[in-house]
């Protein structure tokens, strides 16, 4: 690291002061086993050793304390601004952590471990089942190394030194830059001024709905849709609100996968409980990498008197449904809530989903059955209007597909649209090269996996693909089929891979709104208009920006809100 001698004297104080006393190195001896690093930490591998070759080399690691922060803004000078990351601090400061040595040579390239992360558990779902999994938890944290990132500049030498003390095979190196966990880089400091920063969103409201006296008398009327991070999540949080505290609800089912940190959704439940509701939650405990959180949420919600279902012993539970029950004029009256995203505020003001609050008996009928199965560990099909893994998912789409297929050879007219996070399930894949080859028009938007090869001449020339990444993730999962202009238009909790048609519980359910229909399929064409940030996926895999000179500039994710912001003022 290059520093000269104000900005070297700037970093050594700031290493002293600040980050010194969190560094504890761990001195290795060769003969003995080597320290269980911890899964996905970064760490230092050093080299200590002396051009007096006759002294005997010595290695050590430094964690990187997860709670160091990551970037150090130095002084400026003329106005040239300079930025150091910290692993490059602890590199420029390593004799002052090993002073007590007299090597004169000190190396040290970053790594990171990753370990298996598969819970040895069994499926039974059953009183020992939290237990069991908070056991299989801790032996997480010591899983087979699977994994290793590496500084691809360490010297062969002292790579072999660590593939031989953790056991690795060469399959299982990546060798790579010199910085890793790049997630830190979403705060990484600005030191240009606020015009480099977007604008912030203010989170948009919903007519109709904003500050109206009861939301169960509005979607009595109507289905109404919330479109996030664009729109406010407090509409679901006051769905919730409304149900706890409402003398005619009786019942309040929902399905939990992932939740925030201090959960309103939660709360809400817990309320409810408190004022007499049966209230029962479905929380996912073998959501990954949440089974600690939603243990505790379980254990929090046992306490209020909320009645709690871990989930199916052979599927996760994926969806996103909640279904309020309210006596009308002595008659059970069902309100449901279904969506694309999870329950989970913090990540609805990142993540663009969709959220539909509708009481349509063709929706609610379908949730009473789905639920009563849910509600008995079980799974079950014979629905009528929602399309329900694992049973029945995969043969409905094919239907779907198969009916394009038939109207393209009838000359009739023929489109699907797909917008998921990921196409990977082979069948699926199958089928849409087959509809593509019968002259059904289809158009793909991707955000991650595509397995799909779109533009093929002979044999996917019908479709087109593209991927938009942007300031916010694209998350919803859409599913429109033309059926001869009747434009069939399904939301969902599952993307198009084969763990979603076999291996989860997942709700796709129909828009059949003309307003909340209208309302989508006006997102759906600003995102095909992208020639900002969407990427057209293509049979050479250059994902190049999908531009059109030729036309204005369109950025769906911003265009989108102005038009939310206009249509809902």
């Amino acid at each position: 690291t290059q520093l000269n001698v104000s900005r070297g004297e700037f970093v050594k104080n700031h290493f002293r002061d600040k980050i010194l006393s969190n560094l504890v190195p761990i001195m290795l001896d060769m003969d003995k086993p080597f320290p269980e690093l911890k899964d996905r930490f970064l760490y230092f591998f050093v080299k200590l050793s002396r051009k007096d070759t006759k002294v005997k080399e010595k290695y050590a690691l430094i964690e990187m304390p997860p709670n160091l922060p990551r970037f150090l803004v130095l002084p400026e000078t003329n106005d040239l601004k300079f930025i150091i990351l910290a692993e490059d601090i602890i590199r420029y400061c390593l004799d002052d952590i090993f002073y007590v040595f007299t090597y004169d040579n000190l190396e040290a390239y970053s790594i990171q471990l990753t370990r298996d992360a598969e819970l040895d558990i069994d499926k039974n779902i059953n009183e020992k089942f939290i237990e069991d999994l908070k056991s299989s938890l801790e032996k997480r944290k010591k899983g087979k190394p699977m994994r290793l990132l590496y500084d691809s500049a360490m010297p062969l030498n002292m790579l072999t030194v660590l593939v031989n003390k953790l056991k690795l095979e060469a399959e299982s190196l990546i060798p790579g830059n010199r910085y890793h966990k790049f997630g830190d880089f979403i705060s990484f400091p600005n030191v240009g001024g606020k015009e480099l920063e977007y604008a912030p969103n203010v989170p948009l409201k919903v007519h109709d709905l904003h500050r109206t006296q009861s939301v169960f008398a509005k979607i009595a009327q109507k289905d109404y849709l919330v479109n996030l991070p664009y729109q406010s999540y407090d509409y679901i949080i006051l769905f919730l609100r409304e149900a706890a505290i409402d003398p005619k609800v009786t019942d309040i089912q929902i399905t939990l996968y992932r939740l925030a940190e201090n959960s309103k959704v939660i709360n809400a439940l817990i309320n409810a409980a408190k004022n007499g509701k049966n209230v029962s939650v479905l929380l996912e405990l073998k959501a990954r990498f949440d089974e600690q959180a939603n243990i505790f949420w379980t254990s929090k919600l046992m306490e209020e008197g909320v009645k709690v279902n871990y989930g199916l012993t052979d599927y996760k539970v994926h969806s996103k449904i909640c279904l309020v029950k309210r006596i009308e004029k002595d008659k059970p009256v069902y309100y449901a809530n279904l969506a694309t995203g999870n329950f989970n505020e913090k990540t609805a003001g990142l993540y663009c989903d969709h959220s539909i609050f509708t009481a349509k008996k063709e929706i609610t009928n379908d949730l009473v059955k789905l639920f009563d199965a849910l509600s008995k560990r079980t799974v079950t099909k014979g629905f009528k209007h929602l399309i329900v893994s694992p049973l029945e998912s995969r043969s409905k789409l094919v239907n779907f597909i198969n009916r394009e297929i038939r109207n393209a050879k009838a000359g009739k007219i023929a489109y699907i649209l797909l917008k998921v996070n990921s196409l990977a399930d082979e069948g699926i894949i199958a089928k849409l090269y087959e509809a593509s080859n019968a002259g059904v028009k289809i158009q793909l938007i991707i955000r991650g996996i595509c397995c799909l090869v779109p533009g093929v001449k002979g044999f996917s020339e019908n479709i087109t693909a593209i991927s938009i990444i942007d300031k916010f993730l694209e998350h919803a999962r859409i599913y429109i089929f033309s059926n001869n202009g009747k434009n069939d238009m399904y939301l969902s909790s599952a993307d198009l891979m084969s763990r979603n048609f076999e291996h989860r519980v997942e709700v796709g359910f129909p828009v059949l709104d003309p307003d909340v229909k209208q309302e989508i399929q006006d997102i759906i064409d600003l995102q095909l208009q992208d020639n900002t940030k969407a990427r057209q996926i293509n049979a050479l895999n250059n994902n190049k920006y999908h531009k059109n000179r030729l036309t204005k500039k369109t950025r769906a994710q911003v265009d989108i809100y102005n038009y939310l912001k206009n249509k809902h003022q």
